[in-house]
């Protein structure tokens, strides 16, 4: 079965994550939240979320997908941790895919993991001329080789549909989509 791992980060965007975990597991992927500590996590706006695991827990499993939801505090949370930082960079040199949207592009740019890579953020979010070596696209998602990232929770839904396509193929992801009867679909 296709796994993921969401790391969950007190301050993180809480439409994001749950929109990321929602349509995955819709898909049929196996998801597991991790939160950097022990216990619940509370969300931006204040919605406690309660993680699968702690990251330490599972920093050694293996995941087809490592996907970071953003918001602010919880992206500055998540450069910080160094379990996760290793995660990252270990799950990047196999065939995984890694992805992260809003303001957690700066977490995988931090990794060195945008480094040759066209990438997106929330706008501002990350000092782009401290990473000249990214190309910063104003795109809604943006795919480069097995690195996807987003722009915000607006375009989560977007966002998590496009890393069921690239996991699972068009079909699945058409199928998911169907169901939520998105306008214009």
């Amino acid at each position: 079965m296709t796994r993921a791992l969401i790391p969950l980060a007190a301050g993180c965007e809480e439409l994001e994550a749950v929109t990321l975990i929602d349509l995955l597991r819709r898909a049929g992927i196996e998801v597991v939240t991790a939160g950097l500590a022990p216990g619940p996590v509370t969300a931006s706006r204040g919605t406690v979320l309660v993680p699968d695991s702690t990251l330490a827990a599972v920093a050694d499993q293996a995941f087809d997908l490592v996907v970071l939801p953003g918001g602010l505090p919880g992206a500055d949370h998540l450069a910080a941790d160094p379990v996760l930082q290793g995660l990252l960079r270990r799950h990047a040199q196999g065939d995984g895919l890694t992805a992260a949207i809003c303001a957690a592009p700066k977490v995988l740019a931090s990794a060195g993991l945008l480094a040759g890579k066209s990438a997106t953020c929330y706008p501002g979010a990350v000092d782009t001329a401290a990473h000249p070596d990214t190309r910063w696209l104003s795109e809604p998602v943006v795919v480069d080789g097995r690195v996807v990232t987003s722009r915000g929770p607006g375009t989560a839904m977007d966002f998590a549909l496009a890393l069921i396509e690239r996991l699972l193929g068009r079909q699945r992801r058409d199928e998911v989509e169907a169901k939520l009867l998105r306008p214009g679909v």
